[in-house]
């Protein structure tokens, strides 16, 4: 009982509108815990938040929507996890702004593991697609559990390879945990709670909004050790998140592309602010210094048994290529390349792009 009062307490806290987090840590610093806070007088609360905030903490009701929480925490594996808990993720306590609570779905033990957040692009290529996977692969097979956000693109591609591995994942979502967003990967998202967690600091049922994702990547830079970027624009979101892991004195790590793509500006600003260039999941293993052994190179190539489809590989390199340029490399018609890429697309080769291009895919060691 005492349990669910206490609960009940951290709860009301972070329900009550317009009392933000560092309105909560300034009670939570004058009072101690919730119950304190909730127990002080109207003039004590006036003292340290002002007297709208005060009148709101003593008076708003919020029992609907706490009992929803206890009911969805009741249901296994979900919890409900405080500053006062023992699971409370420690490397947040060192992080700027950490979230009073959490909602978590999974395998709380894996807020305390040695964790590393990959992050990238929406709008990712199939090649950085298949570069994050393969990181992630390896990096959680040495035992890091690898921390991103659930979007498309990078995100999606890092989670599924993590679960590949002993380390597993954790995906923090800017929504309540009880919502799936993008609805595309509902079975992604449904594979980490099962194996991994899903962690949301938003009350259950916060639908997707805009300005609740850039908060959300504090969290993910604030859980991990450091932060690898595979792709990214000039202006993007897992800048900020990088920045964040920065400021929270974590290694960043970026993995460079092609001059050409706007995808590799993010990566490329980042190694010029001093982030550390990596090609390979061991570069990020060395510079923490973790002992493991990796067994193999994250995109290391397997080529395909015809040598006119290899040399047709050569000359497309890793940047996405246009039809007429391969025709330009290779003196081939446009019709004979078009009937050596279909084998290569059905193989796993390569990947058509918008625009008549195409762009070759890195193959994973066996």
């Amino acid at each position: 009982m005492t349990v669910d009062v206490t609960l009940r307490d951290w709860l009301r806290l972070t329900l009550i509108p317009g009392v933000g987090g560092e309105s909560r840590r300034r009670l939570l610093k004058a009072f101690g815990l919730p119950e304190a806070i909730f127990s002080a007088s109207a003039g004590a609360l006036r003292a340290v938040v002002g007297a709208t905030l005060a009148e709101r903490l003593l008076a708003h009701d919020c029992e609907r929507e706490i009992n929803a929480a206890l009911e969805w925490t009741a249901r296994p594996g979900n919890h409900i996890v405080t500053l006062a808990d023992a699971a409370y993720p420690q490397a947040l306590l060192d992080a700027a702004d950490p979230p009073v609570l959490t909602f978590v779905k999974g395998r709380l033990e894996l807020l305390n593991r040695p964790s590393l957040a990959i992050v990238g692009s929406r709008n990712a290529t199939k090649q950085g697609e298949a570069t994050a996977e393969a990181f992630a692969a390896i990096l959680s097979g040495a035992g890091l559990t690898i921390v991103s956000g659930l979007a498309l693109g990078i995100d999606a591609a890092a989670h599924r390879g993590a679960l590949a591995g002993r380390g597993s994942t954790v995906a923090v979502v800017g929504t309540g945990a009880d919502r799936i967003y993008p609805s595309g990967n509902e079975p992604l998202a449904r594979a980490i709670a099962e194996q991994g967690v899903v962690l949301s600091e938003f009350p259950l049922g916060t639908p997707a909004v805009a300005a609740n994702f850039p908060r959300r990547n504090r969290i993910i830079a604030g859980l991990s050790r450091g932060c690898l970027v595979v792709e990214a624009a000039e202006r993007s979101g897992s800048l900020i998140t990088a920045r964040l892991a920065a400021e929270n004195g974590r290694d960043v790590f970026a993995i460079p592309g092609s001059i050409h793509s706007p995808l590799s500006k993010g990566c490329h600003k980042l190694i010029k602010q001093g982030a550390k260039l990596v090609e390979r999941a061991e570069d990020i293993l060395e510079e923490l210094r973790w002992e493991s052994v990796v067994a193999a190179a994250p995109v290391a190539g397997t080529a395909p048994a015809d040598p006119e489809a290899s040399r047709l590989l050569d000359a497309m390199g890793y940047d996405p290529c246009h039809l007429d340029v391969m025709v330009e490399r290779t003196g081939l018609t446009a019709e004979q390349l078009l009937a050596m890429l279909l084998p290569l697309e059905l193989d796993g080769h390569v990947a058509p792009l918008p625009g008549g291009r195409y762009q070759r895919i890195p193959q994973r060691a066996a």
